[in-house]
């Protein structure tokens, strides 16, 4: 295994971080990673950077943006007013699956919650993806609660995007 270098996104990894979230059969129906890129996801890029509530956390073995996932802290009553740490976005390049990265990934998140305080370490994964489920599971993650999403458009989609 290559040196993993886990740090914060730069907007450099802008473009490299939207293909790695198309790469998948339900990102590819969300994402549009067309160049150049739309300004909605630079505006949300530097939201995210700018807020220190929100990291976007690149995996860099030697290659730039070779997986990604967003750190969010969730400020809370509950709890005793503790921290949870929320997980979204996870995806490892195709190159790299099946090596341990993105539990390297994961872990690592894992800790750097525990050291900020954080009470838990929470994330959905889509239904619709056993395999993803299985991977959750096999490093602590149980399904306590059923989650719940309304979409605000009626596909599901970003405004003026269809599934097609």
């Amino acid at each position: 295994m290559h040196e993993t270098i886990f740090r914060r996104a730069l907007r450099r990894d802008l473009e490299r971080i939207l293909t790695l979230l198309a790469d998948d059969p339900l990102g590819s129906r969300r994402e549009r990673p067309t160049f150049p890129l739309e300004q909605t996801y630079v505006s949300a890029f530097d939201a995210i950077d700018g807020d220190p509530q929100h990291e976007l956390v690149v995996l860099d073995v030697g290659q730039g943006a070779d997986g990604v996932m967003q750190l969010s802290y969730l400020p809370s009553l509950t709890y005793e007013g503790r921290e949870r740490a929320q997980i979204e976005g996870v995806r490892v390049s195709e190159r790299l699956r099946g090596q341990g990265y993105g539990e390297r990934m994961l872990r690592w998140a894992i800790e750097r919650a525990r050291k900020r305080g954080c009470v838990m370490v929470q994330l959905t994964t889509d239904k619709s993806r056993p395999d993803a489920l299985r991977f959750y599971e096999r490093l602590g993650f149980r399904a306590s609660h059923e989650g719940m999403k309304l979409h605000l458009t009626e596909s599901g989609m970003p405004p003026g995007r269809t599934t097609e």
